[in-house]
């Protein structure tokens, strides 16, 4: 049997098992197994990609808050360009959601109203008539996905580890104190820890060590791409309604991307794109802009995979060695180099410092805790 030695496990290359390894592997020998052809391939290459302040619940905002200086000062030659590009966020708010966006702005950080005449001025396509109040979170900024993803992965690779493809765990065991994880391959991978970082299969990754899973739920968000015509968007904020039923930003210059902003329980798999949920995105979009569609130039979905309180899943489970990186439904991305962080201080048992608030609110044992009762 061919078997490896590390340190560590993480399986999923995704942006959590990427981030996690790179942290990782400055202590620790870690091996990286991802079951496609290709790292990112499901919800990391999927993502939105912007940086929100007030997206989440606490934990989310810690983790969010403590990956800002990441964004904007990367370390040297982690990757060629910027990671972070401005974008201001603005929420519209019809007369039914005013009561539910003032209180948004209530409980959040540098989030203001703002008059409809200014965001007239920055997107001159809002029809007059849909909100009737609008507030905006001008802090906000573009994530280069790729960019990040890759080059935590080159971090990874550059300290040692190792990042092997087309390696799906079948088997998971604990015998003597150390993981092993038995490969699509047919290679042996063995470490004291392991790091289930397998995004929607996560809890399937539990079953297959002989743990028991802790209710993750992962749903379906359905994205698209339109040409806006005669108008130049590329410094357009990203727009959508205080109730998260539709957004829009700009897309490789000239383009939209749109969303419904839907939330559709689904199995782990490949997602793909509903045409139903493709129109409800143009026709929620159109109340509010006025832009003509005339074809829709390109199409996906995604799945954001949500623990039973929809808080982060990060830390030891019940068993010793393993460890639970999953949860990370829309806020993978803006938090990914303080969580990448805090799963490292915990493997290695170190003061986590400034993210200690977040510990107790990401403990994956939260959920067996609450069975129990």
């Amino acid at each position: 049997m061919d078997t490896h030695v590390f340190d560590v496990l993480v399986i999923g290359a995704g942006i959590a098992g990427a981030t996690a390894a790179a942290h990782l592997a400055a202590t620790h020998r870690v091996a990286l197994l991802e079951a496609e052809e290709s790292a990112g391939y499901h919800a990391t290459g999927r993502s939105a990609a912007i940086w929100i302040r007030n997206y989440g619940g606490a934990d989310v905002r810690i983790l969010t808050a403590a990956s800002r200086g990441f964004f904007e000062a990367p370390p040297a030659g982690f990757a060629e360009a910027s990671l972070a590009r401005p974008r201001p966020v603005v929420h519209l708010a019809p007369a039914d959601q005013v009561e539910h966006l003032r209180a948004t702005i209530a409980e959040g950080d540098d989030m203001r109203e703002i008059s409809l005449d200014a965001v007239q001025a920055m997107a001159p396509v809002l029809r007059p008539g849909y909100a009737v109040m609008a507030a905006i979170e001008s802090d906000c900024f573009d994530i280069d996905v790729a960019a990040m993803h890759q080059g935590f992965l080159r971090q990874t690779r550059l300290a040692g580890g190792v990042l092997a493809l087309r390696s799906r765990a079948g088997r998971l065991w604990r015998e003597n104190g150390t993981w092993h994880a038995e490969t699509s391959t047919g290679a042996v991978f063995t470490a004291p820890t392991i790091v289930n970082a397998a995004g929607a299969w996560g809890d399937e990754v539990a079953r297959l060590a002989g743990l028991a899973p802790i209710g993750l739920q992962p749903k379906r968000r359905t994205a698209c791409i339109i040409d806006p015509g005669d108008h130049d968007c590329a410094d357009w904020p990203l727009l959508g309604d205080a109730g998260h039923g539709w957004y829009v930003r700009p897309e490789a210059r000239r383009k939209l991307m749109v969303s419904p902003a839907d939330e559709t329980d689904s199995d782990p798999c490949d997602a793909q794109p509903d045409e139903y949920d493709v129109a409800v995105a143009i026709d929620r979009m159109q109340q509010a802009l006025d832009i003509p569609v005339s074809r829709i130039e390109h199409r996906w979905a995604g799945l954001r995979s949500f623990t039973p309180d929809r808080g982060l899943a990060i830390g030891q489970g019940a068993e010793a060695g393993f460890f639970w990186m999953v949860g990370q439904g829309g806020y993978g991305m803006q938090t990914a180099p303080a969580a990448g962080r805090l799963l490292a201080a915990l493997v290695a048992q170190n003061d986590p410092g400034a993210l200690a608030a977040a510990v107790p609110l990401c403990d994956p044992m939260r959920f067996a805790r609450s069975a129990a009762a």
